[in-house]
Order: structure tokens, then sequence, then C-alpha cells
């Protein structure tokens, strides 16, 4: 068993995966720039690879919750495509794990197809992610090392490796989704099972791809999630009932969220590990607390306690498509616009607060201002796509 765990670590099965799949390392020009020397430390410094890091602590030393270690650098590395079909396939499967999709695709779900859907799939998609994402802070498992991978992302190369968090987003939404609709709607089971080991199939192979990720990282997050699965289900029924929580649920589901934010384990050097988690759980919490909202202040009608099978779904037809789409927009821009407001807000409050010259963009990465700004931006976005954004759609008729 220790052999076969060592052998799905190993990087080179990764790279082995990658030139089959056309994805091959451009020979090398010359010296390398932003890290020459680097490759001989790849196999002590988890993440060393194939793209520039610019995560750098500021401001004359460590932000606060941060060790005196330095960030994984990386040195610019060419590659060579030979399957453009792979390339692309595994480049946009990438992008379905990714928060921007989630924080995209919930919001549509609950707009467009069932809130029902849309509230179990937030506390699903939170719970796994912050597991995922402590796993990683607690194990500190290296990513691939690059040379021999090649490496197509730079945004999380200072994260740790072990769990894949894509691969467990992924596995969870999509069986998440299966399960929660099989005794709604009346569809084929066999293709709803298709699809969703289509998309977590997809997603996971990406992370090899890209490079960012072992076999067993990937492995180890799809049999993550699966527990969590099998441990939370019997108590999705409970989900359903949040909105209808006593008085003092609004206090507990902003309080708890914010102290795991504020007590994330700590790192080596900076990553944008906890900035990642502090998105997930706030948005997660304001979307809780909308979802709350509505059943106290009766802003939506409820369904009754037995939810009928939909023995019909309604076909795609070119006026529902414009009207979803209409939806979609105008909640969108509400919610961008929310966002861009509350954060710059907050930023100028703790800038004021902590005596933080408004520029210095290192700030932010700082524990008392990064989670506070962070939670309140995204606990705002929540709100806003549960709460006004659908007041908003009855207040233009889309209905």
């Amino acid at each position: 068993m220790a052999e076969l765990l060592r052998s799905l670590r190993d990087s080179h099965l990764v790279a082995r995966f990658q030139r089959r799949c056309g994805l091959f390392p451009a020979p090398d020009d010359g010296p390398r720039e932003n890290g020459a020397g680097l490759a001989e430390d790849a196999a002590q410094t988890p993440g060393v690879g194939s793209l520039p890091a610019v995560n750098r602590k500021g401001g004359g030393g460590p932000a606060n919750g941060l060790r005196r270690a330095a960030a994984p650098q990386a040195y610019i590395q060419k590659y060579i495509v030979k399957n453009y079909f792979y390339y692309y396939l595994f480049r946009f499967s990438a992008a379905l794990g990714q928060e921007v999709f989630f924080i995209t695709f919930l919001p549509f779900a609950h707009w467009n197809i069932d809130p029902y859907l849309s509230r179990r799939l937030v506390i699903i998609w939170v719970l796994v992610m912050y597991i995922g994402q402590m796993t990683k802070g607690i194990l500190k498992w290296p990513r691939p090392f690059s040379p021999p991978v090649v490496k197509l992302e730079k945004r999380v190369i200072a994260e740790y490796g072990m769990p894949s968090t894509h691969a467990m987003a992924a596995t969870a939404i999509s069986f998440s989704l299966l399960i929660s609709t099989k005794d709604r709607y009346e569809y084929p089971f066999a293709l709803g099972l298709a699809m969703a080991v289509v998309f977590s199939t997809l997603v996971c192979l990406s992370r090899l791809y890209t490079g960012m990720h072992t076999v067993l990282d990937v492995v180890g997050g799809v049999l993550m999630t699966a527990l969590i699965i099998a441990i939370t289900y019997p108590a999705w029924t409970l989900i359903d009932h949040l909105d209808s929580a006593s008085p003092l649920f609004p206090v507990c589901i902003i309080v708890v969220p914010f102290i795991l934010c504020y007590n994330y384990p700590v790192s080596d050097y900076y990553s944008p590990t906890r900035a990642d988690t502090t998105t997930v759980l706030a948005a997660g919490a304001g979307a809780t607390l909308g979802f709350w909202i509505n059943h106290f202040f009766q802003l939506v009608s409820e369904p009754t306690d037995s939810l009928p099978v939909v023995q019909n779904i309604p076909p795609l037809t070119t006026g529902m498509f414009a009207l979803c789409l209409s939806k979609f927009t105008v909640g969108i821009v509400l919610i961008l616009l929310v966002r861009q407001l509350v954060q710059k807000l907050s930023l100028q409050v703790l800038y004021s607060w902590f005596n933080v010259v408004v520029r210095n963009k290192e700030a932010r990465r700082r524990l008392e201002i990064e989670v506070p700004y962070k939670f309140v931006t995204y606990t705002s976005v929540g709100i806003c796509a549960t709460t006004f954004v659908p007041m908003l759609h009855r207040f233009l008729g889309l209905l």
C-alpha cells in the first residue's frame, strides 16, 4: 500500500499523462528568468515550476499570520502543444472547477432553475471546500515538481496540493445535484449519472493536465468528497429548513464562519488559500442568511412540504432562454456592483483603522485586513444574490 501511494504521488506519472495528451516542455533556450537555478531545489520547494510566482510578502516583513519562509518561486517555462483538442478541452474543464464558475452557476440555479436545489448545493459546496482547504493547510503536501511536470497555472502555485479542491468541488456539485433531483424531477437517471461522471472526470483530469496535482491529490479529493456526502446525506433534509430557524440563526451563520476564517492554519509563506477559503465561507454565509431573510420577512412564496415530482420538464423555448438570460444578466450586474462598492468601502475603513497606506496592495495580505474585507464583501454578495436580485427581478417583471 505504501508503494502504491508513493507511485500515485510521483510527479513523473503526471508528466507521462501530459506527454500522452500532447503537452511537452520546450527545450531551454538559455538562462531562466525569475528563478535561474531553482530547478535544482525543486525537490525541496513545493510548487516550483513553470510560471513566474508573484506571491511575495511586502512591507518590510511578513504579513500577520505568516512565517518567515520564502514563497515558492518559479521560472518561465515554455511548452509545446501537439494536441490542441486535449489542450482546449482540459483548460476549459479546469475553468469548470474554479470558484468563479460556482459563484456564477449557483446564483444562476437559484434564479432560473430551483431555489430548493441551490440551497442544498451552496451548503454542500461550502462544507466540501472548507474541509478540503483546511486539509491542505494541515498536510502541507507539495504540488507536482517542475521539471518534469509542465505547469499551466500560476495563481495557485504557492498552495499545497493534497487534496485537489477542484476535484472535490466538481464531484460534490455534480453528485449532490444528481441526488437532490432524482426524487424531484423526472428524467432518465442513467443520463444524469453519466453527466455527473463526465463532468467530475473532466475536471479531475484537467488538474493532471495543467500539472497542478498528482494522481493521489485527485483521487484523495474524490474519496474525501464521497465520504462527506455519505456522512452528511441523512442531514440534508435539515438544510431545507434552515431558513425557518430561530432569530438567533443569522448571528451564528455570520460569527461561526468568520471565526473559522480568522483561525485558519498558519502557512509557511503567503498563498491565496486563506483568501479563497474566506471567499467561499462568506459567500455561503451570505446566501444562507439571504434564505433566512426571505423566509422571515416572507419575501418569497415557499413551496409546500410535500415536493411533487415534476412530470414534464418544460422545453427550452426562445422566450424561456431570453428570460433566463435577462435574469442572469441583471443579477450578475447587480452582484458585481455590490461587490465593487462593498470591497472599496471595507478596504477604506480597514486601511484607516490600521493606519495603512491606501495604495499599499501588499497590505491586503495582512490577516487583520484580508479576512474582514473578503468576508464582508462576499457575505454582501451572497445576500444580494439570494434576496435583492430576486426582488429586482419581480420589480422588473422578470418572472
